[in-house]
């Protein structure tokens, strides 16, 4: 009988790391990077990403390297969000991306109110 057996997630973040300080060393680096060497550090990451387990070390290793923080971040924004970014930054780029969202459509500024209005003393009724 050839039963599929689950695979237990890795606990060595060995290769995981190497290819996160591969990808921050692209990201910092002076020399232009070519985009089909960025595009396969990544994908590797991204695989790497799916067979680790997260807990304490993972999150360790997202803090050392922000780089393989915004691709592991990517990653789990369907069911987790902006999982590792701090509130009021992740508010922040939500509103600019709502901004830029209404640009786009031609909205003007005016009309396209992000924050609502705190009601005053003048606005409340009583």
């Amino acid at each position: 009988m050839n039963a599929t057996r689950p695979v237990a997630p890795k606990t060595s973040l060995d290769v995981t790391e190497r290819l996160a300080h591969l990808l921050e060393r692209l990201e910092h680096s002076v020399v232009p990077v070519g985009a089909d060497q960025y595009r396969s550090v990544v994908m590797h990451l991204v695989n790497e990403f799916a067979d680790v387990a997260p807990g304490v070390a993972l999150g360790r290793l997202l803090d050392r390297y922000p780089a393989a923080a915004e691709v592991y971040e990517n990653l789990q924004y369907g069911h987790a969000g902006l999982c590792r970014s701090a509130l009021d930054a992740a508010m922040s780029a939500e509103l600019r991306a709502k901004e830029a969202i209404a640009r786009a459509m031609g909205a003007p500024a005016a009309s396209r109110p992000l924050v609502p209005p705190s009601p005053d003393a003048d606005h409340v009724q009583g």
